[in-house]
């Protein structure tokens, strides 16, 4: 799977973002709105992640996710 796929269908992915992700709001998660570059900068603001950990986190959820 893709980001491109995760952001067409934000809606559905959304709680699989918050239980792969929990510290992360609803509102947070509603400010994402599926684009790739604000989930990694809330990762790197909630979680403490370097840029290139938020960024390998959000590989491996695409790889491992389903729809």
């Amino acid at each position: 799977m893709n980001w491109e796929q995760v952001e067409g269908n934000w809606k559905q992915f959304k709680g699989k973002v918050q239980d792969k992700w929990g510290k992360l709001t609803d509102d947070e998660l509603d400010q994402i709105d599926g684009k790739r570059e604000v989930l990694a900068g809330k990762l790197q603001e909630r979680y403490g992640y370097a840029k290139d950990r938020a960024e390998k986190e959000i590989d491996s959820f695409c790889t491992t996710c389903k729809h």
